[in-house]
């Protein structure tokens, strides 16, 4: 048994970007606009240069008292000693990476719109669950739609953090959170608009105003 706190808040999806430089200072800007973890998901870029951003990013966030969450790669996670790896489901199995990162690492799966499977990552022993897209993405077009009615059911048998992804703006933000949301993952309703750290802020204040979370549990 251990505690960690509780993925909550503002959780930040880096977007595809090339230039090392240019994603630090967008990331610092979602960071001092309040965000308390920072997923590092790069789909285009090749090993060498994920291997560049992921320890300039984690630096960053240590900086921040934030967590880098890394997408899809465990080994990548163990190597730089991220806080954890969030996983989809063509990944490797919730076991196998406990197995490399150890107790103490967070693990996050997507869930999709799939109750039971959220359940099932539960008794495997992920730390949070996401649900998505929920609303329309350009990141992923063709996501299935996650109902708001899934959280509030969710809520009343999970006991890991419920995540929402998917199309998420300052706009939709609320009504995530009243749903049963404990954190929102955005990517470019945050990176695609013209001041980050401000939409970073009215994020986590709308987040503040509607939010009925624990501070910690218990996993």
């Amino acid at each position: 048994m251990f505690t960690i706190d509780r993925i909550k808040g503002l959780y930040a999806i880096t977007p595809d970007i090339a230039d090392t430089v240019l994603l630090l200072s967008y990331v610092r800007l979602a960071l001092e606009g309040g965000a308390s973890a920072i997923q590092y998901r790069n789909k285009t870029a090749n090993a060498s240069l994920k291997k560049e951003q992921a320890p300039a990013l984690l630096q960053l966030c240590r900086q921040y008292s934030a967590w880098l969450i890394i997408n899809d790669d465990v080994i990548l996670a163990n190597l730089i000693d991220a806080s954890g790896v969030h996983l989809g489901k063509n990944d490797c199995s919730i076991e196998a990476a406990r197995a490399q990162l150890g107790p103490k690492k967070i693990i996050g799966l997507s869930c999709y719109a799939q109750l039971n499977t959220a359940h099932n990552a539960q008794q495997r022993g992920a730390n949070y669950v996401a649900f998505g897209s929920v609303y329309p993405s350009p990141t992923k077009p063709l996501a299935s739609r996650a109902p708001l009615a899934l959280f509030s059911e969710a809520k009343q048998t999970l006991q890991i953090s419920l995540v929402a992804i998917g199309g998420i703006t300052t706009n939709n933000v609320s009504a995530l959170i009243q749903a049963g949301a404990d954190a929102v993952a955005v990517s470019s309703g945050l990176f695609n608009v013209p001041d980050i750290k401000d939409a970073a802020i009215r994020i986590n204040k709308i987040i503040a105003l509607n939010s009925h979370v624990e501070q910690s549990t218990t996993i």
